[in-house]
């Protein structure tokens, strides 16, 4: 599956976190981006641990 297809974030949720100002549109994509790559370096610090398993001490 290609990384623009994977959706993470719920942009009705941000603005619920943020209610004292607009969310412009392009944060949701942004937001989606930043944590796919947050989860790319969690898989590659899992597996230079040895491990399977992706834990939040990857993050």
């Amino acid at each position: 599956m290609n990384e623009e297809e994977i959706k993470l974030v719920v942009a009705s949720n941000i603005k619920k976190a943020i209610p004292e100002l607009n969310v412009a549109d392009e944060v949701a994509p942004s937001l989606n981006k930043k944590i796919i790559e947050i989860l790319k370096q969690g898989v590659e610090r899992a597996r230079a641990n040895g491990r399977r398993t992706l834990q939040a001490r990857d993050l």
